[in-house]
């Protein structure tokens, strides 16, 4: 009974959705685990690129089941729309199946998200204001709604009034913002009722069953293990599990079934939003890489900060996660730099390590130690095995193999399906 599970081995947007596409025709069931419409996977197919922030990669891919897992929270409105954009484009959603148990992100949860974090001024987290961490909080404080309770309408308004006692206080005393009557949640929420009950389903027996019957199941991670509420740069990070561990909680099966964890990373590293970021640049190299990258967030359109590959993070990644496999993605970005840069390890305030620092002050604190390569200036975006590169490109993803510890099966050279050389078979 396989199961494969699918993360971001850095701060996020490292082109896991083109990973699950590669994979998508070979197996039966793609999953999201985590998060919500705060983050998103692009996937060009053809001449075709497609911007998914809800719906699992598998959408795109003909009999392959995607499912939407109870780790999710899920705003309806997004959902639809998001689904109503891809069968305007002739994509057949009629497959999509979501868990009853995820959670609904309801309006009051958007408004305490943005008005949180104004209120933080430079504290803040960076968040994308869709109401993600309040709907996780509420989750967390049992005071959440979840996708089955739109089909009881008694227990929902129950649950509602319950969720805006407090709710309304703080809006009104503390934010000075109107309160939020419960008819006005209760209707903006059951509008979608119907068209959302033939999707329904018990998730954790189906992928169960599958598993069962020996299908692929792929459980494809949301935002990356260093934005990981657990084992990510606390408080700069998401409000759910973004690691393999996250995985088999937001799936429901078991992790007894899982044979393979693939990782993603750039060949460079970004991220969004606030919080330490060791290898960053802020000179021409970062706007280099953030203009030939195309470095602007799916969901937000926000420019991502950049900086060289930090090997550090990658041994991290491999070992929170148990990393079998690793895609490094968008290696084309680095051709026409003479020297490319590679941090081996940090300074923290004199002292090297070549982990990451104990604590939230010595990552802030932490520099980088680079060891520099020889670059190339080929154009390698037609390459399709491993010795068409040249030999300085070669020389560096194989120096990002050793230092990382964990092999590199699949290499990215263009944002296109086929422009990927595979190393090794991510699934045999």
């Amino acid at each position: 009974m396989p199961s494969i599970v699918l993360i971001g081995a850095q701060w996020g947007d490292e082109g896991k959705g083109k990973a699950t596409d590669l994979l998508g025709s070979r197996v039966d069931y793609v999953v999201k685990f985590n998060g919500g419409n705060n983050a998103g996977h692009t996937v060009v197919i053809g001449d075709e690129k497609y911007a998914l922030h809800l719906l699992p990669s598998g959408i795109l891919t003909a009999g392959v089941t995607p499912v939407i897992g109870n780790g999710v929270v899920i705003d309806l409105g997004v959902l639809f729309h998001e689904i109503d954009g891809l069968e305007a484009r002739g994509i057949d959603t009629s497959r999509l199946v979501v868990s009853s148990n995820a959670h609904v992100i309801a309006s009051y949860n958007r408004t305490l998200d943005k008005v949180t974090e104004r209120f933080l001024g430079s504290r803040r987290i960076g968040t994308t204001g869709r109401g993600i961490g309040p709907t996780y909080a509420d989750k967390m404080n049992r005071i959440g709604i979840r996708i089955q309770d739109l089909f009881d309408e008694k227990i929902l308004r129950q649950k509602v009034e319950g969720a805006l006692t407090n709710k309304n206080h703080l809006l009104v005393k503390v934010y000075n913002r109107r309160a939020v009557s419960v008819d006005e949640v209760v209707e903006e929420l059951l509008v979608h009722t119907e068209r959302l009950r033939p999707l329904v389903a018990d998730t954790s027996l189906l992928l169960g069953e599958a598993l069962a019957r020996d299908e692929v199941v792929l459980l494809e991670g949301g935002q990356a293990t260093l934005l990981d509420v657990d084992h990510g740069t606390y408080p700069f990070v998401t409000s759910s599990s973004a690691t393999a561990g996250g995985a088999c909680t937001g799936a429901g099966i078991p992790p007894t079934s899982v044979t393979r964890v693939i990782g993603i990373a750039k060949a460079y590293i970004t991220r969004v939003g606030e919080g330490p970021f060791p290898t960053e640049l802020f000179d021409d190299d970062g706007e280099q890489l953030r203009a030939i990258g195309h470095e602007y967030g799916t969901t937000t359109g926000r420019p991502r900060r950049t900086g060289w590959y930090d090997v550090p993070i990658a041994r991290y990644a491999g070992r929170i996660n148990g990393i079998t496999d690793l895609v490094l993605t968008k290696l084309d970005v680095l051709s026409g730099w003479e020297q490319i840069p590679v941090c081996v390890a940090y300074d923290v305030d004199g002292e090297r390590t070549a982990e990451l620092p104990l604590t939230q002050t010595g990552f802030h604190h932490a520099k980088p130690v680079y060891e520099y390569l020889p670059g190339w200036t080929e154009d390698i975006s037609t390459a399709r095995d491993f010795a068409d590169l040249p030999a300085n490109a070669r020389a560096y993803v194989k120096f990002l193999e050793e230092r990382s510890g964990v092999r590199i099966s699949a290499i990215g050279v263009g944002p296109e399906r086929e422009q990927t050389i595979v190393v090794h078979d991510l699934l045999d």
